[in-house]
């Protein structure tokens, strides 16, 4: 029955939550957008305790409430769809991806050819992270305009003073680090990329690298 499968896929950080709403996650997952009603009569269980789950989930931040528009001239009524937060429970295997391809391109075009085309996203990367930054931008606003950017990009980056005209932007995750072990070009190249997003007159130095197994990376960006 569907009822006995739609926990299926969900890993295993979703322990905490009952097999009821784990069922509700899984469906959601595979109808999309539902209303409480098409939630209880998959799940095989009441429409009162679909909502009561979904209320639950909700506060958890792992569901959204909508509205859905009426078919006919009846009332609206509620749909609910997963958030990103949700997401995140269900298996990515994105880094065996970037790996793999890391992989292809080095069989395919050597060296050379990866390392031409881990240039290429560096350029990208330092056109978008100048944009952010804005022209005339202190130190500090530069700084922290690139710790915001690395943030969404999921490195957990923060910026903290150390002294008068001198930052460390920490990274306290790196969401690239399998593609980064099998392509070390990719560390190199960020390096770099901070230095042309900040400046000329800009020092910016690796202290701490999660490649050499420090426990985070450390850059410490200072005014020439």
């Amino acid at each position: 029955m569907v009822a006995d499968r739609i926990s299926c896929g969900l890993m295993a950080d979703t322990t905490s939550l009952s097999e009821a709403k784990r069922k509700v996650l899984g469906l959601l997952k595979r109808l999309g957008p539902a209303t409480a009603q098409d939630i209880a009569s998959r799940a095989g269980t009441t429409d009162v305790a679909a909502r009561q789950h979904l209320g639950a989930l909700e506060e958890a931040g792992l569901v959204r409430p909508s509205p859905r528009p009426p078919a006919g001239r009846g009332r609206p009524s509620v749909e609910w769809s997963l958030t990103d937060r949700a997401g995140a429970l269900f298996p990515d295997h994105h880094a065996e991806l970037a790996v793999g391809l890391i992989d292809a391109i080095r069989v395919s075009g050597g060296e050379a050819g990866l390392m031409r085309i881990v240039e290429v996203r560096a350029r990208d990367q330092v056109n978008l992270y100048r944009r952010l930054a804005g022209a005339g931008a202190s130190l500090k606003q530069r700084v922290e305009a690139l710790a915001e950017q690395r943030t969404a990009e999921g490195y957990m980056a923060e910026v903290v003073p150390e002294s008068p005209g001198c930052y460390l932007l920490i990274e306290h995750h790196c969401p690239i680090c399998d593609a980064a072990r099998a392509c070390t070009g990719l560390c190199r190249a960020e390096l770099e990329v901070f230095r042309e997003t900040l400046g000329d007159d800009v020092e910016v130095e690796r202290t701490k690298h999660l490649l050499t197994d420090d426990d985070r990376c450390v850059y410490r960006v200072r005014q020439r």
